[in-house]
């Protein structure tokens, strides 16, 4: 006879998981108005769980007293990779791209609606894209947030437009759900995903996706430069650099 009985909960986790759940979709410090109205839970609740979310490192407050994911979450994420590091793999290649583009490479994961730069490495130029360590950005004004969406499917391409409102950062941002989906589909079926002034004017970038063992996506790869000096001859070089880091991974192809 089996025991249709459920695990406990612990009400407090729940809670807290719901926090960091919506925080995630931001890729801005949000306010704790924003956050109960969200989770609905109550101001005060939601205040005593984010205190001690912060206490643990898992959360930060910035100067305006809204709230983001803490470099703790980076860490953790970062350990989920220990069989095989991440980092650890993706470095040499990206140094060596970096090297033959003269450009900033940037290694990128997924937390909810946002990508997280994980890592990069920067040319020895003067002037080069400087994207820094930790830092956010919403799925749909990246290229790797890009093939992200699109191998979801439309429905969760409107999802996501639903939930964030796809907000405008550039002109060139794809504020419309027909226009993004069109993107993010077409980049899954070119196997690289372009960023043509979406998150800044004046920054082009290129990315690809890399996958572990059982040929999930576990992160992104690519290339950010000034506009102007984009090159599609780069597109190649970066998927060839994704396949091989997915292979050292563990991923094999069909």
């Amino acid at each position: 006879m089996s025991d249709s009985r459920t695990e406990p909960r612990i009400q407090v986790i729940d809670r807290a998981a719901q926090l960091l759940d919506a925080i995630a979709r931001y890729s801005k410090a949000v306010s704790l108005k924003t956050l109960s109205a969200e989770t609905g839970l109550a101001p005060s609740t939601t205040y005593r769980i984010l205190q001690s979310l912060i206490s643990n490192r898992f959360v930060e407050r910035d100067a305006n007293g809204d709230y983001r994911l803490g470099q703790r979450l980076l860490q953790l994420s970062n350990r989920a990779h220990s069989d095989i590091d991440l980092r650890a793999v993706s470095l040499p290649y990206m140094q060596k791209l970096c090297d033959r583009l003269g450009e900033t490479i940037n290694l990128t994961i997924r937390e909810g609606d946002v990508v997280i730069y994980f890592e990069k490495i920067t040319p020895n130029r003067m002037m080069h894209v400087n994207q820094i360590v930790g830092s956010r950005a919403p799925l749909h004004v990246t290229a790797v947030g890009k093939l992200m969406l699109g191998l979801e499917g439309a429905e969760e391409i409107a999802s996501y437009a639903q939930r964030t409102n796809l907000p405008a950062y550039t002109r060139n941002t794809l504020s419309s759900i027909e226009r993004l989906e069109a993107a993010c589909l077409a980049s899954v079926r070119q196997g690289y995903a372009l960023d043509n002034e979406e998150a800044e004017i004046g920054v082009g970038c290129i990315g690809v996706l890399l996958r572990e063992t059982s040929g999930t996506v576990c992160a992104g790869l690519s290339v950010s430069a000034p506009i102007e000096r984009r090159k599609d001859e780069w597109i190649h070089e970066l998927k060839q650099a994704g396949e091989a880091i997915s292979l050292q991974l563990g991923y094999r192809p069909d």
